[in-house]
C-alpha cells in the first residue's frame, strides 16, 4: 500500500499517534478529509492487524460513540440476524487473507470485522467496513439509526425528498422515501435543447414546455409533502448563453433555483444512482449515460475512480447530422466517425474505461432499446431494469430503426413516439461505444442521476 507523507501526517493528526502500519486512505468526506483507511494484514513490526478498515473520521466516531453509549451495540444484536452478521465476519476475514501471500508461514490476523469472531464487538468497525462498500448488515443498522445520536439527520425511513433531472431531451421527477421507497416517478419529453447547438441559446418555447412541467411536477412535491428538493440541470444549459433566465423561471414555479452541474458532477451522480444496487466487488464498471446533448463515462469499483463529459447525444448528433427520413448512409457515418474521436478523448482522458468489467447503461436510449428487444407494447420498469442488450441485439435495433422512416419507426413495440426523433442517433451512440470498447454486453440500469440526487440529499 502506498501512501504519501501528507496522508500520514494527517492521519497522524486525526488518530492522535503515529500509524504503525501501512494504509491507505478509502473513503473522504466532501472536503478531502479521510474518514476510513484500509490497514494491512500486519504492522510494520510483523504484529498481526485484524481490523482491516479503520473509522478515523472525527465525526464518525462521535457519533458511533454516542450510539454505543445508547446501547447500539446490544440493540444492534438484537435487532439483526446472527447468520447475516457472521457471513459479513466470514467475508472481511476472506478479503483480508486475500492479500496475505500464500506462501506466509507466521501469525496470521483472525476473525472477522475488527476481530470479532460472532455477533457484534464495536460499532465503530462495523461503520467503517460499510462505508468502505462492504456488505454489513451491522454498518446498515448503523445507518437507519444515526438519526437518534445526530439532530441534523432526519431518519431514512421518513425524510420524503425529490430530485428533479432537466436534460437535454427529457425533465425527470423521482420522489422517494428514505431513498428505499418511491412515491413518484416521472419522465416527459420537454426537448429543452431544441436548437441550442445551432443558436447557442434555449428557445423561449422551450423553457416553457420546462416550467409548465415543474408545475405539474410541483403539485406531487406539495402533495408528498416533501422535506427537500434538489434539481439539476445539465448540457443544455451548460451550453446556452440564457440559462439564468431559465434558472429564474423554473425557481419561480419550483421555489429552489436549479443548479448547473458540471459534466464530471452529472457523471458522478449518474454512476452512484446506477450502481446503488449492484455489488460494488462486482466491478469496476463502466458506466454510459447517453443524454440529449452530451454523454457521461463514469468507472469504478469499490471506490470510484473518476468521471468526464463529452459533447455527443441523441439529439445534438440528430440535429447536427441526420437530415434525411431515412437516414442517409453518409449521414449515418459521419454520426458514427464523430461519436469514434470522442471516444478517443474518453481513452485518454480515462483510461480506465478500458479494465472495466461491466458495462452498464442509462437513459432513454438503452431503456428504449431494452423494451424494443422485449416487444413491450406499455413501460415495465421491472423488464427493463437489469435487462442485459448483447452487442447483437444493440447491433440489429440500430439497423432496422436506422433504415426505417420515422413513420414506419413508430410501430416498434417498446419506442415511445417522444423517442423517434432522436432513437437512431442514441443507438449510434451505444454501438459505437460497444464496439470501439470490444463491449460484448450491456447491462441497463433504470437507476441514475435521479437516485444519485436522492441519495445525495439523505
Amino acid at each position: 500500500m502506498k501512501t504519501t507523507d501528507a496522508d500520514r501526517q494527517v492521519v497522524a493528526e486525526l488518530l492522535g499517534r503515529q500509524p504503525q502500519g501501512a494504509f491507505e486512505i478509502v473513503v473522504r468526506d466532501e472536503a478531502g478529509v479521510p474518514r476510513v483507511i484500509r490497514n494491512a494484514p500486519f504492522l510494520d513490526d510483523g504484529t498481526p492487524m485484524p481490523t482491516r478498515y479503520w473509522l478515523v473520521g472525527p465525526r464518525d466516531n462521535l457519533l458511533m460513540g454516542r450510539l454505543e453509549s445508547a446501547g447500539g451495540v446490544r440493540r444492534s444484536e438484537a435487532d439483526l440476524d446472527l447468520a447475516q452478521i457472521q457471513v459479513a465476519h466470514d467475508a472481511y476475514c476472506a478479503e483480508r487473507n486475500s492479500v496475505i501471500p500464500v506462501d506466509y508461514t507466521g501469525p496470521r490476523p483472525s476473525a472477522g470485522v475488527g476481530g470479532t469472531r460472532k455477533g457484534v464487538k464495536c460499532l465503530h468497525a462495523h461503520y467503517a467496513h460499510f462505508l468502505a462498500g462492504g456488505e454489513d448488515p451491522v454498518g446498515e443498522w448503523i445507518v437507519a439509526h444515526l438519526h437518534e445520536v445526530d439532530e441534523t439527520i432526519i431518519a431514512p425511513s421518513t425524510k420524503v425528498v425529490a430530485a428533479i433531472d432537466c436534460g437535454t431531451n427529457s425533465t425527470r421527477l423521482l420522489i422517494s422515501r428514505g431513498g428505499t421507497e418511491t412515491l413518484e416517478r416521472r419522465t416527459k419529453v420537454t426537448r429543452l435543447g431544441h436548437g441550442v447547438d445551432a443558436t447557442g441559446r434555449l428557445d423561449d418555447a422551450a423553457i416553457a414546455r420546462v416550467v409548465d412541467c415543474l408545475g405539474e411536477y410541483k403539485q406531487l412535491i406539495d402533495r408528498h409533502d416533501v422535506q427537500s428538493i434538489r434539481m439539476t440541470a445539465t448540457s443544455a444549459a451548460r451550453d446556452a448563453a440564457n440559462t439564468a433566465d431559465f434558472f429564474d423561471s423554473a425557481e419561480a414555479v419550483l421555489g429552489v433555483r436549479p443548479e448547473l452541474l458540471a459534466g464530471h458532477e452529472e457523471g458522478a451522480l449518474a454512476y452512484a444512482g446506477a450502481t446503488s444496487d449492484l455489488d460494488p466487488h462486482d466491478g469496476p464498471y463502466l458506466l454510459v449515460d447517453i443524454g440529449g446533448g452530451s454523454t457521461e463515462f463514469a468507472v469504478g469499483g469499490p471506490e470510484f475512480v473518476g468521471a468526464m463529459t463529452t459533447d455527443m447525444g441523441c439529439v445534438r448528433m440528430s440535429e447536427k447530422y441526420l437530415h434525411s427520413d431515412p437516414p442517409l448512409p453518409e449521414e449515418l457515418s459521419a454520426v458514427i466517425n464523430v461519436v469514434g474521436v470522442h471516444i478517443d478523448d474518453v481513452l485518454r482522458e480515462l483510461p480506465q474505461v478500458t479494465s472495466a468489467k461491466r458495462f452498464v447503461a442509462v437513459a432513454g436510449t438503452v431503456a428504449s432499446a431494452a423494451a424494443i428487444e422485449q416487444g413491450l407494447h406499455l413501460y415495465d420498469r421491472d423488464k427493463v431494469h437489469h435487462f442485459v442488450l448483447t452487442r447483437t441485439m444493440v447491433e440489429e435495433i440500430f439497423r432496422t430503426l436506422a433504415t426505417e422512416s420515422a413513420e414506419d419507426r413508430a410501430h416498434n413495440p417498446g419506442l415511445s413516439l417522444s423517442r423517434v426523433p432522436t432513437i437512431v442517433a442514441g443507438m449510434a451512440i451505444l454501438a459505437k461505444i460497444m464496439r470501439k470498447l470490444n463491449v460484448d454486453e450491456c447491462l441497463v440500469s433504470e437507476t441514475d442521476i435521479l437516485d444519485g440526487l436522492v441519495f445525495s440529499q439523505l
